[in-house]
């Protein structure tokens, strides 16, 4: 599973939880002595399932959905009670057939996560059971359960069940241990096409409806399962043969009506995204078809088995579209299909091990992506996206990449920046001190002993140990697997030739964590020459002996930070403008940290900014003034020196933006590489927004204008986001209802979510109380509405009224049935507050967040706002004085 933006889904209309989507509070009944205790996490292992039919009739137009399910399971202990799943289910009738004689039984839900206590009227014997029960249950608005959205004129419904919502859609057993097939029937509204796992193998009416019957699927649990229903449009392929695979894999691209003519990209590239997987794995596509489905509001990607879904923008484009839109294409295409393997082939037995999916799914998303495309520079991303991790991973309050899960309000929690970012790290980083080939022939061991079944982290470590042939891999592996924390590597000269390296647990200034060791694969280069060693013990003495800087992360694939004497640093920062991509964001990445540490100096700090913003490669300069700009945003550079800041982007940037040359129009620079086309963009971006660069707002605004007023060729899809903010700046919130109303007229995957995403972000006090406060609209969805409030609280210019709001509002955002990523993520809106009393504001809110997902979020954001206080009264006089000397 793939995230993209901030959240799942919000709460329809005026922000209340709507009658369909709010879970319902579970019955307060006693639990029966002879039940045993709730299973606040796993279930006791009583009754396994071996198999499930799943009968279900779906009109996407109606609130709610039926269904019939049977269950055959083996009773492992005899018994009246029943442990399972299921969640906000009306169930009408419960059945179990035992030795071909039924018994009635009972099902009440107990607990708001989906634990559900079936009570028979005779005690069940041990031995085999076929469970059956029809119930019927509400769609749900945002992409949770089984979700429905009305797309133009007509309704579509689709599923995701990861983490734990297949339970909103069926009572089961939910938990990825019970792998088991299943067989899928659809009845819908004649007119209709249906969607799930396995290929659909008969059609028929009957009684008015069309029965979709889908051939039983391979082993699968039940986050996997996937059922969408709607007059979707599709085109059709195939994966031609391989030398994994003798047959071709059928391959579909489906999505709403509005799409039709735009899934070509997506089905020429995924063909290629699936042999490249194949030739990594050495074997075939493990599943008889694969759908590749979209819907407008998935926040990301979900690998399904044979059946991935999308958020429309991640496939729907063509040759047109932008690197940065590719580039996610080609990411989050691999990620998910690497899935299919990694997840799907091999599933983990409890979602403790969810790492083991994510972190290499993330790994190759970029990984293979690269190869697919190497004109889009896919792979450096992964590591920009591990650098990012560590600004998480350092904080006290946090977690490890594994780590225990022990009921059901914790395993959301998992789906962080620590196992995607930091999780694909660390396999790039040990991917590459192994060596490619037995890094491969682990993973390939670890698959062929696990095909189709579960596994556990230690059976991933121990195919990688055995591919290594080297011991010191495991302990190294689980040293950052089973540890939470940041290695801080300190080199100081021990001759001419020859350095001491230190590591130790990295922290922020005024801020401590506990001793910590490494296993850390320590790779130096300077010039031509690269040493590494594996670094176990607190210190040693690493010789390299070449002339020019010392790099202390050659690659930029360690997982760790670095610190250098005063003099090393500026001899680095001095060479970044030539590093490889990997290394330079390596350099920027500690460089910040050493600033945020209290060692390095702020005019260091603006030096590096400088020779980061010269480096070519995209992923490296893009984010050159990231922390210059974020510590304007937090107010640790003063206002008073801001204009001199925007001053200083201005200057770095119009000069390269002039020497590349700009035209806002649709397809002005198509001709134009990927990394050209993308570092243009970059710069805009940087100059209209950052530098606020007076002339260039203008061309946007002008641009915007015309295209608004019908002149689609007058701005490039891939300008929106600045021209748009370039638009509305003078036009407040009349600019703002206009804009509004153009977004909700449309279903284009990139205007809709652009012009949204202008308006929540205006700064301006009007429109934003008018978004929360007034505006109402059918057509605004449930997760855009979330997205007014994630803008107008990060925004500076509203961010103190927009906390106001949301903390008046935070029961009814932590009430609704939301997805995986809404109620663990909440806390992050919050991120740009940067004073002490506004993190001793926010731990006042530990109440609230108490038992759910987003409690460790919460002790982040505390962290976070503190720690940055504390930086803004140590060092905020310094960095604005550096700031505003700038010429």
């Amino acid at each position: 599973m793939r995230s993209i933006v901030f959240a799942a889904t919000l709460l329809a209309g005026t922000f209340l939880v709507s009658p369909a989507s709010a879970q319902q509070p579970a019955t307060e009944a006693p639990i029966p002595a002879e039940a045993g205790t709730m299973p606040a996490g796993k279930l006791d292992g009583a009754v396994v399932p071996q198999s499930y039919r799943l009968d279900l009739t779906v009109d996407p137009a109606k609130d709610r959905f039926t269904g019939h399910i049977e269950i055959e399971a083996e009773v492992k202990k005899a018994g009246r009670y029943v442990w399972m799943h299921g969640r906000d289910l009306k169930v009408a009738k419960v059945t179990a057939l035992v030795g071909g004689q039924p018994v009635s039984g009972t099902f009440r839900q107990v607990d708001p996560t989906g634990v559900a206590l079936v009570t028979f009227d005779a005690p069940l014997p041990a031995g085999k059971t076929t469970f059956a029960f029809d119930y019927d249950a509400p769609f749900g608005d945002g992409p949770a359960g089984m979700f429905r959205v009305k797309v133009g004129d007509d309704w579509y419904s689709w599923t995701q069940f990861e983490s734990t919502d297949a339970r909103a859609a069926f009572p089961a057993f939910d938990q990825p241990g019970f792998k088991v097939p299943w067989t899928v029937t659809l009845r819908t509204p004649e007119g209709l096409k249906a969607v799930s796992n396995a290929p659909e193998v008969k059609t028929e009416t009957a009684n008015g409806m069309t029965v979709h019957s889908f051939a039983p699927t391979l082993p699968l649990p039940s986050y996997l399962v996937a059922m969408m229903v709607g007059p979707f449009v599709s085109v059709e392929g195939a994966v031609p043969p391989t030398p994994q695979r003798s047959a071709p894999l059928p391959v579909r691209i489906v999505s709403t009506k509005e799409n039709a003519g735009k899934l070509s990209f997506a089905l020429e590239g995924t063909k290629g995204i699936v042999e490249h997987l194949e030739a990594y794995f050495g074997q075939s596509f493990p599943y008889p078809k694969l759908d590749q489905i979209t819907s407008p509001i998935m926040p990301g990607a979900m690998e399904n088995a044979g059946a991935d879904l999308y958020a429309d923008s991640l496939l729907i484009m063509d040759d047109k579209a932008s690197t940065a839109q590719k580039r996610n294409f080609g990411m989050v295409v691999s990620h998910e299909l690497a899935h299919q393997w990694f997840g799907d082939l091999v599933t983990p037995a409890w979602w403790d091990d969810i790492w083991l999916n994510e972190s290499f799914a993330n790994w190759m998303g970029f990984r293979i992506g690269n190869e697919w495309r190497p004109d889009l520079n896919i792979g450096a991303g992964g590591l920009a996206e591990g650098f990012g991790a560590m600004g998480i991973d350092a904080l006290a309050a946090g977690r490890p990449i594994h780590q225990p899960i022990e009921k059901n309000s914790q395993i959301d929690a998992a789906f962080d920046t620590i196992t995607y970012g930091k999780g694909g790290h660390v396999v790039a980083m040990i991917a590459a001190f192994m060596g490619d080939t037995k890094f491969r022939d682990g993973v390939r061991g670890y698959m062929a002993a696990h095909k189709y079944g579960n596994a556990t982290s230690a059976d991933f470590f121990k195919a990688m140990a055995e591919a290594a042939g080297d011991p010191r891999i495991l302990p190294a592996m689980q040293s950052f697997t089973d540890q939470q924390g940041v290695p801080l590597v300190t080199l100081k000269r021990a001759g001419t030739d020859s350095w001491q390296v230190t590591q130790s647990r990295y922290a922020r200034l005024g801020m401590s964590g506990p001793a910590t060791k490494w296993g850390i694969p320590l790779c130096l280069r300077q010039g031509d020459i690269r040493e590494c060693t594996l670094l176990t013990g607190t210190s040693a003495t690493v010789t390299i002996k070449s002339a020019g800087p010392i790099m202390p992360n050659a690659g930029g694939t360690g997982y760790y930070r670095f610190e250098l004497p005063a003099k090393e640093w500026d001899a680095l920062i001095a060479a970044t403008p030539t590093l490889k991509s990997g290394e330079a964001l390596a350099v920027m990445d500690s460089l910040n940290a050493s600033f945020y540490a209290g060692r390095a100096s702020a005019d260091q700090l603006i030096a590096g900014a400088r020779a980061l913003a010269a480096n070519p490669d995209s992923y490296a300069s893009g984010d050159a003034t990231g922390l210059l700009q974020a510590m304007a945003d937090r107010g640790v550079i003063a206002d008073s020196a801001k204009p001199q800041f925007r001053a200083f982007v201005d200057a770095l940037y119009a000069p390269q933006l002039k020497a590349l040359g700009f035209d806002p129009r649709a397809g002005a620079h198509a001709g134009d590489d990927a990394e050209r086309q993308q570092r243009r963009m970059q710069l805009v971006e940087l100059l209209a927004g950052t530098a606020r660069d007076g002339v260039l707002r203008t061309q946007l605004a002008a641009a915007a204008d015309a295209y608004l007023g019908g002149d689609a060729s007058a701005l490039d899809p891939a300008l929106f986001g600045a021209a748009f903010d370039a638009w509305l700046a003078t036009r407040k919130l009349d600019g703002a209802k206009t804009l509004l109303d153009k977004a909700l007229a449309s279903e284009d995957p990139l205007f809709r979510p652009a012009a949204l995403g202008a308006v929540g972000s205006s700064g301006d006090a009007a429109t934003a109380k008018w978004l929360l406060d007034e505006f109402q609209d059918k057509r605004l969805r449930q997760s855009e509405k979330l997205n007014f409030v994630r803008s107008v609280v990060i925004t500076p210019e509203t961010r103190d009224w927009g906390y106001s709001w949301m903390k008046a509002h935070l029961d009814e955002l932590l009430g609704g049935g939301a997805g995986i990523f809404f109620g663990a993520r909440l806390p992050q809106i919050l991120s740009n507050f940067c004073s002490v009393a506004a993190a001793d504001e926010f731990e006042g809110l530990r109440a609230k967040f108490a038992g759910k997902s987003g409690a460790l979020e919460l002790e982040r954001l505390v962290e976070r706002v503190r720690s940055c206080g504390k930086l803004k009264d140590a060092r905020g006089a310094e960095l604005t004085a550096a700031v505003a000397k700038l010429k």
